[in-house]
């Protein structure tokens, strides 16, 4: 009986050992480099469980021994903190590693840059050619209402939810440069702040142009004298028609319409694109000048003049460049 019970406390203490070499060898794969030859990206669907999580990183060779990582994890009670997402797992990351990834739901971050000037069709045309957005673009999507910049989002975020931080990232910034705005400006309202933002960021892709631009519009609004902006009338023709054309007729300058500043005085009714935070600066800030005209220089600026007569030669001047350049364009 004796011997019977020093072979079970033998063969007890065996198996410990077994059992405790087994346990350390298990735990120090758990924290040495994996398998994986080299980075791969993971997508953990919502909803997806444990086991299904320690699948698709076996079938990805992410690891070794995945039912040891899985009893690992599941003994630490850190299946439940597991996260869904989007991640990359780099070559040879430990086990552990893994763990923390997905439990502090370190996701690979998307960005979305939306430039300056854009229309709303095209702002709408962007958000549903990124495929790591889903559902659909919010109605409607009023012009000028967002704030053109590079926006950073998950995977699966909802195309819904990245108009939102737009539509705020405009509300903050417009109300914050409207506070700080000169004084005395021919501005009632944020609101027509962003209506001349949109005409000075349609009007020159010139960086340090925009001032002068604001300013000269400013100076019309205060003179009472009509903008005459080309962009205003083009976007009235798009508003009117869905057609967005380059180049205006002599006729057309003379259509009654909300958008032709050339036939109404003062600002449209509403912004004619989304402009970017550079051009509210310019017109909640513009230079202090007397000048009230400026035409292509035919060098992709402009010039600029406080007088007619001195606004009269420049055009001039342009149009001799132009025909210049027609010229040398006439095949031998």
């Amino acid at each position: 009986m004796f011997r019977v019970v020093r072979v079970l406390l033998v063969l007890s203490l065996v198996a410990c050992a077994v059992a405790a070499a087994l346990a350390a060898y298990v735990w120090r794969d758990y924290a040495k480099p994996g398998p994986l030859a080299h980075d791969v990206v993971l997508v953990i669907e919502p909803g997806t469980p444990f086991r299904g999580i320690v699948a698709q990183l076996s079938d990805a060779g992410v690891l070794r021994y995945p039912l040891a990582y899985q009893a690992i994890v599941a003994l630490r009670g850190e299946q439940a903190r597991f996260k869904a997402g989007e991640y990359r797992f780099g070559t040879g990351i430990r086990p552990v590693e893994v763990t923390h990834l997905l439990v502090e739901g370190k996701s690979i971050t998307h960005s979305l840059t939306v430039p300056e000037g854009r229309l709303s069709a095209d702002i709408r045309a962007l958000l549903e050619a990124e495929t790591a957005l889903t559902g659909d673009v919010p109605e409607p999507l009023p012009e000028g209402s967002l704030l053109p910049e590079t926006y950073f989002f998950l995977r699966h975020e909802t195309r819904a939810a990245v108009v939102d931080r737009m539509r705020r990232a405009l509300q903050r910034t417009l109300s914050a440069l409207w506070e700080s705005r000169q004084p005395g400006l021919p501005l009632a309202s944020p609101d027509e702040a962003l209506i001349l933002a949109s005409i000075v960021e349609k009007e020159t892709g010139v960086a340090d142009e925009r001032g002068r631009v604001a300013a000269v519009f400013i100076n019309r609004l205060r003179a009472g004298m009509p903008l005459q902006s080309d962009p205003t009338t083009l976007y009235g023709i798009y508003h009117r028609t869905g057609i967005m054309k380059q180049v205006l007729s002599r006729q057309e300058l003379t259509v009654e319409d909300p958008f032709n500043t050339y036939a109404i005085r003062g600002l449209p009714p509403s912004p004619i694109c989304h402009p970017g935070r550079a051009s509210l600066e310019a017109v909640l800030q513009p230079p202090a000048t007397r000048e009230l005209y400026f035409v292509a220089d035919g060098a992709g600026g402009h010039r600029f003049a406080e007088t007619l007569a001195e606004h009269n030669r420049n055009v001039v001047a342009y149009r001799m460049i132009r025909r210049r350049e027609s010229s040398s364009a006439q095949p031998e």
